[in-house]
């Protein structure tokens, strides 16, 4: 596989087991509150009870224990809001190689705190991608370090892919699948595995109205980068790349925007009816659901929620 080029369904299968000896196998939930509120079967993926507490660990693993011994001895680097600078920190920790992460000033306080207990040497930057890429490169002319892409990367996807690979192994008879869209690793990933066992699945991406840079590339057939925006899903805050606007273009059926009040109702009722914590950006695809953007009635879906990385002294309520 080269990491320039969409992943096949076949790359995640091998994904799934270069990260088998390191990441967990998450648990499948459901909520009957929930499903009654919905009209629908929902099953969530709780990628929030996975390392670093989020999906990024898969991807950043099959990443970094793919490098060859001569392109990991330098590191590896990157630049993230947060759960990819947590997973990459600690899939190099794992390999016992330096991680160099640059975060921008904004990042949550707690992603910060924990990519520095994983050890990695951050560098801060202007809440900017041109900023945020910029001090990247900086970094990497200074290091030598291997940059490992938060998602434009086919490692990264065909690791990110592996949630809804096993989802699928455990519920083969799902109907849709929903998936948030940032940068796009989790939902080409998720497309092309659920597109690759299942081609008759309908695969929906979800997205904040703020950060709808994905909606109108998938609208328009053509890349359209995200301006700065304010959405509360911080980890959406970024736009689409090349690799994933291709592989998002092609196995994804349809792409759905919610507003913000959504999204915190979402987050809400999943921290008061399923007991567990998710951030923000995880609780847009329930969102689609809770707003009526999607018909799900009486079909059995699967919703990967991707992490609980959220600052407890910032609570959206």
């Amino acid at each position: 596989m080269k990491s320039d080029q969409v992943p096949s369904f076949s790359d995640i299968k091998e994904a799934q087991k270069v990260i088998a000896p390191f990441a967990h196998r998450t648990p499948v939930l459901s909520s009957t509150s929930i499903n009654k509120i919905t009209g629908s079967e929902l099953l969530f993926k709780s990628e929030n009870f996975q390392k670093v507490g989020a999906f990024k660990f898969r991807g950043a693993c099959n990443a970094v224990m793919s490098l060859s011994d001569e392109d990991a001895r330098k590191g590896v680097a990157t630049h993230s809001s947060g759960n990819h600078a947590q997973a990459l920190a600690l899939a190099a920790k794992l390999r016992g190689i330096p991680a160099h992460v640059v975060m921008p000033e904004n990042a949550p306080k707690v992603k910060v705190a924990a990519v520095k207990d994983y050890g990695a040497e951050i560098t801060f930057c202007e809440a900017t991608l041109p900023a945020r890429e910029s001090t990247l490169a900086e970094v990497i002319e200074k290091t030598g370090a291997q940059m490992i892409h938060p998602y434009n990367n086919a490692y990264i996807i065909a690791g990110q892919g592996t949630a809804a690979l096993e989802l699928l192994e455990d519920h083969p008879d799902l109907d849709v699948i929903l998936a948030p869209v940032g940068g796009g690793g989790l939902m080409s990933g998720t497309a092309i595995a659920s597109k690759g066992i299942k081609p008759s699945i309908k695969v929906i991406g979800t997205e904040p109205e703020l950060a709808d840079d994905a909606y109108r590339s998938f609208k328009a057939k053509k890349l359209i980068p995200l301006d700065a925006t304010t959405t509360i899903a911080d980890g959406l805050r970024t736009s689409l790349g090349t690799l994933t606007f291709e592989a998002i273009s092609e196995y994804v059926d349809e792409i759905v925007t919610v507003s913000e009040e959504g999204i915190i109702a979402a987050m809400r009722l999943i921290w008061e009816r399923m007991n567990i914590i998710i951030e923000p950006s995880c609780a847009v695809p329930l969102a689609a659901v809770l707003e009526k953007n999607i018909d799900l009635n009486g079909k059995k879906a699967g919703i990967i929620l991707s992490g609980g990385n959220v600052d407890l002294d910032q609570l959206p309520w």
